[in-house]
C-alpha cells in the first residue's frame, strides 16, 4: 500500500536514539499507511545496526546509507527523493522533536484555508535546551529572519511536513534545510508555522555548535537572498 506520509529522519551517530524514536513515530502514525526512512549519513557507530534491529518489529522502516558523511541537507534530500508518499515529514534524529506532532502537522493541510500551503513548519514555542543553546538558536533565527524576511519564527526547527513535489524542485546545497521556508516561498509556495512540542536530549550529544548555527550560515543567507532576487515565481505557460 502506498504510504500517505513518508517520514525522513537524517541520523549520524545516533545509535542510542533511533530505536526509541522509531517506536514513537510508529505509534504516532498508527492507523494510516506510512513509512520511515532513516538516512544514515556516514555514522561511525552502530546507528545502522540499531535501525535494522528496530525494523524487526516495525516493517515500515527503510534504511538508506551514505557512503561518507555528506551533511544533514544531503541526508534529507536523499530521503525525500526516495520517499513514496506525496507528503514528507522530517524530524531530527536526536529525539528532541516530538513525533506526536506529526499527525497535527499532517492534518493541518486539510484545513480549508491551508489548501494551498506546501510547507507546515514546526515552531518550538517552549525550548527544552540549555540557556546557551537557546541563545544560539535565537541569534541564528533572528539573523535569518531579518535578512530573508520569510516570516518564520523558527526556521531551524527540524520537524515539518511538506510537499515532496515542491521540495524536489528547490535548488539543492549544503545547509539548505535551514532555509526551507524562504526556498519554498521563492518557488511560489505558501508556508505556515505550527506550534510544536520540544524535548530535552535524553541520550547522545549534539553534533552542532555556534559556527554551524550562525557564522557558517552567513554565506548561505547571502546565497539564498541572491536566489530569491534572481527568480520570478508564478510563471505560467500556455500551449497553443
Amino acid at each position: 500500500m502506498t504510504p500517505e506520509l513518508s517520514v525522513v529522519v537524517p541520523v549520524c551517530n545516533e545509535e542510542e536514539n533511533v530505536g526509541a524514536l522509531a517506536r514513537e513515530i510508529a505509534t504516532a502514525l498508527a492507523g494510516r499507511p506510512f513509512e520511515i526512512l532513516f538516512v544514515d549519513d556516514g555514522s561511525t557507530d552502530a546507528t545502522a545496526a540499531a535501525v535494522l534491529a528496530a525494523r524487526v518489529t516495525i516493517p515500515e522502516i527503510r534504511l538508506l546509507r551514505h557512503s561518507f558523511r555528506s551533511g544533514q541537507s544531503a541526508a534529507v534530500t536523499t530521503g525525500v527523493r526516495l520517499a513514496r508518499a506525496d507528503w514528507v515529514g522530517t524530524l531530527d534524529g536526536d529525539g528532541q522533536n516530538d513525533p506526536g506532532d506529526l499527525p497535527k502537522l499532517f492534518a493541518a493541510r486539510l484545513i480549508p484555508e491551508n489548501a494551498t500551503v506546501s510547507l507546515f513548519q514546526g515552531h518550538r514555542t517552549t525550548r527544552k535546551d540549555t540557556g546557551f543553546r537557546r541563545l544560539q538558536s535565537r541569534i541564528a533565527n533572528g539573523v535569518r529572519s531579518s535578512m530573508l524576511g520569510d516570516g518564520t519564527p523558527d526556521t531551524g526547527c527540524g520537524i515539518k511536513v511538506m510537499s515532496r513535489a515542491v521540495y524536489l524542485e528547490l535548488p539543492k546545497f549544503d545547509h539548505m534545510h535551514r532555509f526551507l521556508p524562504a526556498l519554498f516561498q521563492r518557488a511560489g509556495a505558501r508556508v505556515i508555522s505550527v506550534p510544536v512540542n520540544h524535548r530535552p536530549r535524553a541520550r547522545g550529544t549534539s553534533k552542532y555548535g555556534m559556527l554551524d548555527r550562525l557564522w557558517v550560515g552567513i554565506v548561505d543567507i547571502f546565497g539564498v537572498m541572491w536566489l530569491r532576487r534572481r527568480y520570478k515565481p508564478g510563471l505560467t505557460v500556455r500551449e497553443e
